[in-house]
């Protein structure tokens, strides 16, 4: 056997990790015993699935559990399991590095908070399990072996930097983390934790729920002096989404979320559900009050557990939510599936497509509920969440409505507070048929687009969809309670037309005479512009600018056209609608300067001006933005 003691540097991110836990960013450090005693859980629930699988599985399962080892002499606290344990090549992955998306950034985050408070709300964003040890360790080993393994491994850090890993074959099976306290320090929050009282005292906070046996060695007294030692198991061991909502704390379901999530912040909502009948089941489930970091990752793990009669199958099952709602988090537990299910057979098995919509619902009608009983909190889930949700708008169609019920957006109608669809249409004006929305990069963007002049000027609320997702969904929603969702950059943008009476006449009469001043202008930039636009005419939406981009009702919408090359996804280019203001001044002259010399080839670089200002204006991009800025820079000398 290889015994050499290897000395291996930390991953960068990982040691600006330790080093803000052992500067104790976090003040409550009690809870490292609940991450190390998560992990020991964890590493049970694997090693009965693994053997559940392969009965063949050298490994003794017959007495799982978890136990606490104080000695306070030496001042050492060790947490150990008989459960799955790991590799030498797993430690080194999962305890030398931190391979989590996001992870820089929050690091950054840490290191420029200078408020506490706003440190440990950072922190709590990140599951940081096993590195919380350094907050009240000046020593951390770890001694593991895995199930079906003959030989194990001991690893061992000081926080510095650097660990050590080395060979060693005389390891139980399973894992055992010994933690070198540093002194006591009450000022410092640091307790002793090797008193019994205070181990007992954590583990019915943090962990009691928890599935398996926690053992410890206690002494009783045996006589009149002597004492003895017995075997204590210090939690219940009763499963929370088992007991009635009635008899449990909400500090109980919280210090369960956290179990569950490693998250160091309690959940925004508690959502529980008992199924009875020819199918049973019951969920707890978890709306976080964050979003993860990992949220928008490709290697986020879902957050929903699966267990069949108390039995743990697996700690991400996606088929029991949809990827639209990844971020929630909790336990079902089934009575009626197979212990030895697999994925493939959960994608196709119609007890738990029944559980999923029964799940989706509840998840739907909590949040829905949030927005009349609780505002502020409903509007923390959607700030933090909304992004995600608006997903289900397009991959859920069965659930598009109640999506589209709890969703909220920015609109012109309140620069701070967003608004719902339903509350739109209830502020509609007389005679409006139609829901105005503009999608774009941002609300000043929006509000300042030339589209948005004519909706400006006579009062009608817009929507501003700012987000990625807004582009898809809202060509996937047609209408909502009968009102159509129409873009403001559409060429018909659907807003009532002149008033009769004398003033609408005097209006319809100026618009013809206007076309007929025009019609020699519109017919040359539509020679001059015929490969970048498809049409050239005047504009009853401007009120201000010279001119705007307008498509057509089948045009794909061009922010769309750039997402999808973005992608990497070209498609054919959609040519649009130049619209011009035939009352402003730029377009008044454009009109005389070509009704006294047509042929001025200066005329056409002010054509090509006027098209990318009207590309500019929209937050578009130019094809050739060089070329653009000469054009500028010498029409801007000959003014000086």
């Amino acid at each position: 056997m290889d015994t050499r003691v290897e000395t291996h540097e930390f991953q960068a991110e990982a040691r600006q990790l330790l080093r803000l836990m052992v500067h104790s960013i976090y003040s409550n450090k009690d809870v490292f015993l609940r991450e190390l005693i998560s992990n020991a859980s964890d590493a049970l629930d694997k090693l009965r699935l693994a053997h559940l699988t392969d009965s063949d599985l050298p490994a003794d399962v017959s007495d799982l559990h978890i136990a606490l080892e104080a000695d306070r002499e030496r001042r050492t606290l060790t947490v150990r399991d008989n459960g799955i344990g790991m590799t030498r090549d797993e430690v080194v992955g999962l305890i030398g590095t931190v391979a989590k998306s996001g992870t820089a950034e929050l690091l950054r985050q840490l290191e420029e908070s200078k408020d506490a408070a706003a440190s440990q709300d950072l922190i709590g964003r990140f599951g940081v399990g096993f590195y919380s040890a350094f907050m009240v360790a000046d020593r951390v080993t770890l001694l593991t072996r895995r199930a079906g393994e003959e030989s194990g491994t001991r690893w061992e850090s000081d926080g510095d930097g650097t660990y050590t890993v080395e060979q060693v074959g005389d390891a139980p099976q399973g894992t055992a983390v010994t933690v070198h306290l540093k002194p006591a320090d009450a000022e410092d929050h640091l307790f002793d934790y090797t008193d019994p009282w205070k181990i007992r005292e954590i583990v019915k906070r943090y962990s009691d729920f928890i599935s398996w046996p926690i053992r410890m060695e206690a002494e009783r007294p045996d006589g009149e002096s002597g004492t003895r030692s017995e075997t204590e198991t210090l939690n219940s061991m009763k499963a929370l989404w088992a007991r009635p909502r009635s008899e449990v704390k909400d500090e109980e379901y919280h210090e369960f979320y956290k179990h569950l999530s490693h998250d160091w912040q309690d959940p925004l909502e508690t959502v529980s559900l008992r199924a009875e009948g020819s199918f049973e089941y019951e969920a707890l489930l978890f709306l976080p009050a964050r979003a993860p970091l990992d949220l928008f990752s490709r290697d986020a793990v879902s957050g929903v557990q699966l267990y069949v009669k108390r039995v743990f199958i697996m700690d991400d099952c996606r088929e029991l939510m949809p990827e639209y709602l990844r971020f929630v988090k909790g336990v079902v537990d089934a009575a009626d599936l197979s212990l030895n299910i697999s994925r493939e057979i959960l994608q196709q098995d119609r007890q738990i497509q029944l559980m999923r919509r029964r799940l989706v619902k509840k998840v739907l009608s909590t949040v829905k509920g949030l927005m009349t009983s609780d505002p502020e909190r409903y509007r923390t889930f959607w700030d933090q969440f909304g992004r995600v949700v608006k997903e289900g708008i397009i991959t859920d169609p069965d659930n598009q409505r109640a999506v589209l019920d709890i969703a909220s957006f920015a609109s012109t109608h309140d620069a701070d507070e967003p608004v719902t669809l339903r509350a739109y249409v209830e502020r509609m004006k007389d005679g409006q048929e139609d829901i105005y929305y503009s999608t774009g990069e941002s609300r000043s963007v929006l509000e300042n687009s030339p589209h948005m002049e004519a909706f400006h000027a006579k009062g009608y609320e817009v929507l501003l969809l700012t987000d990625p997702v807004d582009e898809m969904w809202v060509e996937s929603v047609r209408e909502y309670d009968g009102k159509r969702l129409r873009p403001v950059n559409q060429g018909d943008t659907g807003l009532p037309a002149e008033d009769d009476g004398e003033d609408g006449e005097k209006a319809r009469t100026e618009r013809d005479r206007q076309e007929s001043d025009f019609a020699p202008l519109l017919s040359w930039l539509r020679e001059q512009l015929a490969d970048e636009v498809k049409d050239v005419r005047l504009s009853s939406r401007l009120t201000s600018s010279p001119a705007c981009l307008v498509g057509d009702a089948q045009d794909l919408p061009p922010s769309l056209e750039r997402m999808y090359r973005a992608m990497g996804q070209e498609g054919p280019p959609v040519k649009r609608i130049l619209e011009l203001n035939p009352g402003h001044d730029l377009v008044t002259g454009l009109r005389r300067a070509h009704a006294e010399r047509a042929g001025d080839p200066a005329l056409r670089e002010t054509a090509e001006l006027l098209h990318g200002t009207a590309l500019l204006a929209e937050g578009g991009g130019l094809n050739d933005p060089a070329r653009f800025a000469r054009l500028l820079a010498d029409r801007l000398a000959r003014t000086l």
